[in-house]
């Protein structure tokens, strides 16, 4: 195989309580990407579709963790060959839904699947993870891990990189609400503090604790009462306009919880059921058009596969 094509999906990072150690993996958005061997060595970037971004290998995304990735794959394969790189991007740029890890994640996969898969797909997410520090400053998995792996993902530590991957209950679907406006993930990191009350954190790691065990036990109910954050989002609601209004709509309509999509703007709202997701798209779009901008709404089951060929 010397060509692959392949569907990178968009992600919902922090869900709520769990800044940087949880995510989970959408079905219906995602990027698509093309990766080729070429004869000569390296990595090129040859086209992108869909947004503005650098074609420079060093500046983008899905250039870094392809590097990071052939530079170990020397030690288990023979690599007397270099990559091409299309991308065309469906998810937009600081959406708050994955889009930089789509780009990392899906070029790792695609290269990992042209070497014959030496590294697992766990071991992928410590190179895609290379790439984020281009878009956010920062090596963080919370987009990356479910992207690679589906379904939801718990980051229970980075160093090492430990990732702990749990089925999505059937019933559960994803709202996500879209503002056409723009939150870079590095200036929604710049608003957080470096330390919290020990009040805060007991809340917190409850709270991450309550929503693992509701996704193990398909407690919809507890799953939805975990779905609360008092650490980032009290700190980033104000980048996002009509945040609280769109969030109360939505939990008056049945959503189990809503929040913060990653650095945002995206709301999401997860629901028990296609029928109350439905409703509760419904509700949040016509809340938003009371702030006059334009918005997009998606809903999603959860993505149990993650990247794959297509």
């Amino acid at each position: 195989m010397n060509e692959i094509k392949i569907f990178c999906p968009a992600t919902i990072a922090n869900l709520s309580c769990g800044f940087d150690v949880l995510g989970l993996c959408l079905e219906t958005i995602g990027d698509e990407m093309i990766i080729r061997k070429v004869n000569e060595k390296g990595i090129r970037i040859t086209k992108i579709t869909g947004a503005d971004l650098p074609l420079e290998t060093e500046k983008n995304v899905a250039g870094v963790a392809a590097l990071a990735i052939c530079k170990d794959a020397i030690n288990r394969v023979s690599l007397d060959h270099g990559f091409e790189i299309e991308i065309h991007k469906k998810i937009k740029a600081g959406s708050g839904i994955g889009s930089s890890s789509a780009s990392a994640a899906g070029s790792v996969f695609g290269i990992n699947e042209l070497l014959g898969k030496p590294f697992s797909r766990h071991e992928l997410v410590e190179f895609a993870m290379k790439g984020e520090v281009v878009a956010s400053g920062c090596e963080h998995a919370d987009n990356v891990a479910p992207c690679l792996l589906g379904g939801f993902t718990l980051v229970r530590g980075y160093d090492p990189i430990d990732v702990i991957r749990i089925e999505s209950p059937e019933e559960l679907y994803a709202v996500v609400l879209h503002p056409h406006i723009e939150v870079k993930t590095a200036d929604a990191r710049a608003v957080l503090q470096p330390m919290i009350s020990l009040k805060s954190a007991i809340t917190q790691w409850g709270n991450v604790g309550g929503l693992i065990a509701g996704l193990y036990t398909k407690d919809y109910e507890l799953i939805g009462r975990s779905l609360q954050d008092v650490v980032v989002e009290p700190l980033r609601k104000h980048l996002i306009p009509s945040f609280d209004e769109v969030k109360f709509t939505a939990m008056h309509h049945g959503a189990l919880g809503a929040g913060i999509s990653g650095a945002g703007p995206s709301i999401f709202a997860l629901c028990k059921g296609l029928a109350v997701a439905e409703k509760v798209a419904y509700a949040m779009t016509e809340e938003y058009l009371n702030t006059g901008i334009p918005a997009d709404i998606h809903i999603s089951k959860i993505n149990p596969i993650g990247v794959s060929i297509i």
